[in-house]
């Protein structure tokens, strides 16, 4: 059975749940505080009350509704007087002082200390404390915080950007986003090893010439007169073939819609048909320069979850030497399960007279993006740099990413003295950029002008919390209001993004080391962590 809610009860619930929380701690206090009393109290009366119970036993019966309701009323009575006292003073209003401190508490804003509201007890909960912003918001306090001065900054990077321990060769930047001023230089137009840290112009890049909303499509298509499916490959570097796709174009919905497709042509029946696989949209060498690696999986315009061996996501991992023919026999595994045989997938390219059977698309270019910058992913990179050529008219090769990334970076009348792209990742250490041109791509992705750049910054790390930045800044002032690329290849360490600085103005940074031989590589990240928490604590006017 089940009882209904009292329209009475409904009403004062919430008033007897402010009330609640209000006595909770009071009551706390008073039962920690009587305890001891009634304990010496309860072993005083014990023995009279036990001579009393012996005497009266026979003269008790069972009680009456009566005694028992009026018991309980006395009983009842007693603890209410009690919570009330134990509540603290009534004010002049009729509202307890407790009550009014928890309202009050809730009512005020974060922040270490905002007074003494009027009527309370001053003993109100302390609000947490306030947290910097990771990314400040241009136009905001950022546009009207002094900006740091350039001599004062000198004099705090200076020492830092100086260590040897960071290795032979130096650069570091800092620019105001609001006016993009720089405020520091030291070495910003000399083009070094950047690593991981191009990612940012790959980024810039492919949002530049593909737009944030564009996504890659994945394709099976039939050509006409025959019973030849073709799995074509459209450079998505996120093309799953688990259960779970999270967000990405599954293989499974690809297999489903094309065995659908298959079944309504001949009024149901499965049949068998010759399945082959098309990466004719890339060009070029399918390996990178350096060869086979973990943290890269062969370049081709078809491959699933990246070409992982194992059930991984991101970072280093054992590599499929053949990622697109695995993805196709993958995809007549799937057919098989639903009833539609096929061949052993051969390579093949699809006509232009084909008919598309099933379609499925990645994220928006936005969000592999911004994955591409947290986890630092290298597969997404190269497959950027190659939506980045296609756009822009060029091979989609590794030559021609680089081309192409040049190319759109040119169009925003970006430095590129001395710069070259050889690839999307950072991986080839024929890459060259310099600290002017990364804190010039991150003023570009904060213009307000230019929002869809803006995941190029959203992306970053956020310090000690998120990918690569995860496990770093323990202690230090930047945690959480650092938010940067890393870069990390034998002998080279670089970090570029942005901080909101002590007085809430909003900075880009560029720090690039190199050095041969190797500078340790713990004392050179910690080096480079060091200079942007001392922006993060900068009020350097």
């Amino acid at each position: 059975m089940v009882v209904p809610e009292l329209r009475a009860w409904r009403a004062a619930r919430p008033h007897v749940v402010r009330v609640a929380r209000s006595v909770g701690p009071q009551l706390v206090r008073v039962a920690e505080a009587v305890k001891p009393p009634l304990v010496r109290a309860s072993e005083a009366v014990k023995p009279p009350l036990a001579r009393a119970a012996g005497v009266v036993k026979p003269l008790v019966k069972q009680p009456s509704t009566v005694q028992f309701t009026t018991g309980a009323a006395t009983l009842g009575l007693v603890v209410a007087v009690t919570v009330a006292t134990a509540a603290g003073p009534w004010d002049s209003t009729g509202q307890r002082t407790a009550e009014r401190d928890w309202a009050a508490s809730r009512e005020r804003a974060g922040g270490a200390d905002h007074g003494h509201v009027p009527g309370t007890s001053g003993k109100e909960p302390a609000p947490a404390p306030s947290a910097a912003s990771v990314l400040a918001g241009l136009g905001s306090a950022t546009g009207s915080a002094p900006s740091p001065g350039e001599k004062a900054l000198a004099k705090v990077l200076g020492p830092l950007l100086d260590d040897p321990a960071l290795g032979t060769d130096r650069a570091g930047a800092v620019v105001d986003l609001a006016t993009g001023k720089r405020l520091y230089g030291k070495g910003a137009d000399d083009a070094l090893t950047p690593a991981s840290t191009t990612k940012i112009a790959t980024a810039v890049a492919a949002l530049t010439a593909a737009g944030p909303d564009h996504r890659i499509r994945t394709r099976a298509v039939l050509e006409p007169g025959t019973e030849e499916v073709v799995l074509v490959g459209g450079g998505d570097p996120t093309l799953t073939a688990r259960k779970d796709a999270d967000g990405n174009a599954s293989l499974r919905d690809l297999a489903d819609d094309t065995a659908r497709a298959l079944k309504s042509r001949k009024k149901g029946k499965a049949g068998k048909v010759t399945l082959s696989y098309d990466t004719s949209l890339y060009a070029g060498s399918t390996r990178h320069p350096i060869g086979p690696n973990t943290n890269l999986a062969p370049v081709t315009a078809l491959m699933a979850d990246e070409g992982r061996l194992n059930d991984s996501s991101s970072g280093p991992a054992d590599r499929s030497e053949d990622p697109a023919g695995d993805a196709a026999r993958t995809f007549a595994d799937f057919l098989h399960e639903r009833g539609i045989r096929t061949t052993v997938p051969g390579t093949s390219k699809a006509s232009d007279r084909a008919k598309t059977l099933a379609t499925v698309q990645s994220p928006p270019l936005s969000a592999l993006v911004e994955r591409m910058l947290t986890s630092s992913d290298n597969d997404i990179a190269e497959a950027l740099a190659r939506q980045t050529a296609l756009a822009a008219g060029e091979p989609a090769s590794f030559k021609g990413g680089g081309t192409a990334v040049r190319k759109q970076l040119k169009k925003l009348d970006l430095p590129l003295k001395g710069v070259k792209f050889a690839d999307g990742s950072g991986l080839d250490r024929a890459d060259k950029l310099t600290a002017d041109l990364l804190t010039a791509l991150l003023a570009e992705a904060a213009d307000p002008d230019r929002p869809e750049l803006r995941p190029a910054l959203t992306g970053l790390p956020v310090a000690g919390f998120t990918g690569t930045l995860s496990k770093r800044y323990a202690g230090r002032p930047g945690t959480g209001v650092v938010r940067a690329k890393t870069g990390t290849l034998t002998g080279v360490h670089t970090l570029a993004g942005t901080v909101v600085d002590a007085e809430g103005r909003l900075l880009a940074f560029a720090f690039l080391t190199e050095s041969d031989p190797p500078a340790n590589p713990a004392t050179a990240q910690q080096g480079l962590d060091e200079l942007a928490s001392t922006l993060a604590t900068c009020g350097c006017d």
